[in-house]
């Protein structure tokens, strides 16, 4: 018996092996493109338990894996993702989040309340201070501390900047 005639014998094996993996990666990433592979395995076993030749085998996996990447998976997640919140929640939430300062916020120390009630102890980046009143925005999470840059100076880069108000008039 020669070596071609060995791998088709036992392709099955071979098949089963594969089926196994890609279950395996599947319950690993949850994302259905392995389950999608393993059913296209079992196309091809399938197709081996038949007497396909291996080339067709081959070929039988491949296209019905790819059919249900392409078709079955894309519906599957959109039912799955169905019910979820798209609100941000928890220190993603908090990104862009306007406050107002209580406690004159430094690069070491600092108050602020947030537009969501919260009350959180505030850090500004550099040598500046921050007064209480004054209206800040959230730029980053640290552990227990925001990070915050100050509202109340626009600046060309700020999008609610009005250009319009720093027009020359010319004479």
């Amino acid at each position: 018996m020669d070596l071609i005639q060995t791998i088709e014998q036992f392709a099955w094996i071979g098949w089963l092996v594969l089926i196994l993996v890609f279950l395996v990666i599947e319950m690993l990433t949850l994302d259905f493109t392995f389950l999608m592979l393993s059913i296209g395995g079992v196309a091809g076993l399938g197709s081996d338990l038949v007497g396909a030749p291996l080339w067709l085998q081959v070929v039988i996996a491949a296209i019905v894996a790819a059919v249900l990447v392409l078709f079955l998976r894309p519906p599957l997640l959109k039912r799955l993702r169905r019910g979820e919140d798209p609100a941000l929640s928890n220190i993603a939430a908090l990104i862009g989040l306007a406050g107002q300062v209580t406690s004159t916020v430094s690069s070491t120390s600092g108050q602020v309340k947030l537009s969501n009630g919260d009350v959180w102890t505030a850090r500004i980046d550099g040598s500046a201070t921050l007064e209480p009143g004054m209206h800040v925005r959230v730029s980053r999470i640290d552990g227990a501390t925001a990070f915050v840059t100050s509202r109340d100076l626009t600046s060309p880069d700020d999008p609610t900047h009005d250009a319009t108000s720093h027009e020359e008039t010319l004479p």
